[in-house]
């Protein structure tokens, strides 16, 4: 494939590449356009970029990128993240190689969970793991997708494998923003569980549904709102 202009070619009869690339009714493209405030309009082999140059010319990295990527369908999800990690990488060049592979010659973070060793996908999740096992708080902003929750539960499972921590607390507020609990059947315990889902489904992808079973009967795992914290050193 090549770029000349604002325009974008694919190699003759590689539709089947180009088709994967595209997404259904050419979702994944709609997808970068809204992100990049460009203008993507498809012919044959042939995508037309309009919009601000740097912008078009970031579009042009991501088309190539999951163009060589493309001998499966490229996923809403895959070009989500790309995005993700195109926004939070100051300059363009830094990442021309490999999306959302992570750049330079740092030793990796990995976690040791059931999954085998886990490590992150993009910079932003690097340093989100980093900031998590050197800080004893840590606070994770971020778009939905991004792996806010499943990491912070991977490092958790990780801690408790290594044997550097002997419990884990899950805590969520007792009453959600706009929302009354004590509409909810059960005792606290249950009331606060739908909040916890999140966490419960990395926890039982990460360590194996009979394992976690066994670390809540333990105590190992603990439940506890956030009002029932006060007072607690841990």
């Amino acid at each position: 494939m090549k770029a000349k202009g604002s325009e974008w070619h694919a190699p003759e009869d590689d539709n089947h590449k180009l088709a994967n690339l595209c997404g259904p009714v050419d979702a994944n493209l709609r997808q970068i356009e809204a992100a990049l405030n460009v203008k993507i309009a498809r012919r044959n082999g042939t995508l037309n970029v309009v919009g601000d140059k740097e912008n078009a010319k970031q579009a042009f990295i991501l088309i190539n990128h999951f163009f060589e990527k493309s001998d499966k369908p490229v996923t809403a999800d895959e070009i989500q993240l790309a995005l993700v990690e195109l926004k939070n990488t100051s300059t363009v060049a830094s990442i021309k190689k490999e999306i959302p592979v992570i750049a330079g010659a740092e030793e990796p973070v990995v976690l040791r969970t059931k999954k085998g060793d886990l490590q992150p996908r993009t910079a932003r999740q690097k340093d989100y793991l980093k900031a998590v096992l050197e800080h004893d708080l840590t606070f994770g902003i971020g778009p939905a997708g991004t792996g806010k929750t499943y990491l912070a539960v991977a490092c958790a499972v990780d801690a408790l494998e290594r044997d550097s921590v002997k419990r884990i607390i899950l805590t969520r507020p007792a009453v959600e923003a706009g929302e009354r609990l004590g509409f909810l059947p059960g005792d606290l315990n249950q009331k606060v569980d739908p909040y916890l889902r999140p966490l419960y489904d990395a926890l039982y992808d990460l360590a194996g549904y009979e394992r976690v079973q066994k670390w809540f009967e333990r105590n190992v795992i603990e439940i506890a709102p956030l009002a029932y914290m006060r007072g607690r050193t841990l």
